[in-house]
């Protein structure tokens, strides 16, 4: 079944130089419970079908819906259902890490009483219980993006959109936030999709990728098929495969500001 589904997506931007068509038509399907890894190099279109699947940004053409519900006219209906991690995260560095999950709760309209039992819940399942009282400036990068992915869970969302997850973290965090991902899709049938620049990461974590390049999708299916398809054997890196998808290598840094 699927949870997310679009046809011709598009978002163009005017600019003093002309029209941009920073997405010219995404095609895109995503079953429930699957762990979906987007990719592109930059300038591709990735951050604005990121940003319109989320709500953030009005299409300007095609259509699209998410959970089951229409994107363009029903995007309230679609924010209850899923949840959004950014790249950069949003915690308060001046509040205790309780008061960040018990906040994001009254937020979704929980009660005092339901609010600080989901608090303790997410704390728990996300080890985080032993950091309930210190306040957020004082956690590492990984136990930072773990009160992140909390926040992004409060309301049971069935899509969970995670934007560069692990980006800055050491190899340790990054691996630990690799596991995670995996159990809520496992514990929970939470519905992932995964923007990353860490080739390693999609690989390792996605049940399925599609990669966009020039606003449109150039190429999707399992790692393996990538690999296969445009590597030359299952063996292949996603690299060389990312490679000959797009002629162009996934660049660490989102630095263009429309077209992205």
């Amino acid at each position: 079944m699927a949870i997310i589904s679009t046809a011709g997506l598009a978002r163009s931007f005017s600019t003093k130089q002309g029209t941009v068509e920073a997405v010219r038509g995404i095609d895109l399907t995503v079953r429930a419970g699957e762990i979906l890894g987007f990719l592109g190099p930059n300038g591709a279109g990735k951050t604005t079908t990121l940003r319109m699947l989320t709500t953030l940004l009005a299409p300007t053409g095609g259509a699209a819906t998410v959970a089951g519900f229409d994107l363009a006219r029903e995007p309230a209906r679609v924010r209850r259902r899923i949840g959004y991690v950014a790249q950069a995260g949003g915690v308060d560095p001046y509040v205790s890490v309780r008061e960040e999950l018990v906040t994001q709760a009254r937020l979704y309209r929980l009660t005092k009483a339901e609010a600080a039992l989901r608090a303790e819940e997410l704390a728990y399942e996300l080890d985080l219980s032993e950091l309930l009282d210190r306040k957020c400036a004082a956690l590492s990068g990984g136990q930072r993006r773990r009160l992140d992915i909390a926040m992004g869970l409060t309301h049971r969302p069935e899509v969970l959109f995670l934007d560069e997850p692990t980006t800055g973290l050491d190899p340790g965090s990054r691996a630990g936030l690799w596991d995670l991902v995996r159990r809520i899709r496992e514990e929970h049938g939470t519905t992932v999709f995964l923007t990353t620049h860490y080739l390693d990461e999609a690989d390792e974590l996605s049940d399925r990728l599609v990669v966009v390049d020039r606003g449109v999708v150039a190429a999707e299916g399992t790692p393996a098929e990538l690999k296969r398809t445009y590597g030359g054997s299952p063996g292949a890196s996603l690299q060389s495969a990312f490679l000959a998808i797009t002629g162009r290598a996934p660049a660490p840094d989102d630095t263009l500001p429309v077209a992205v």
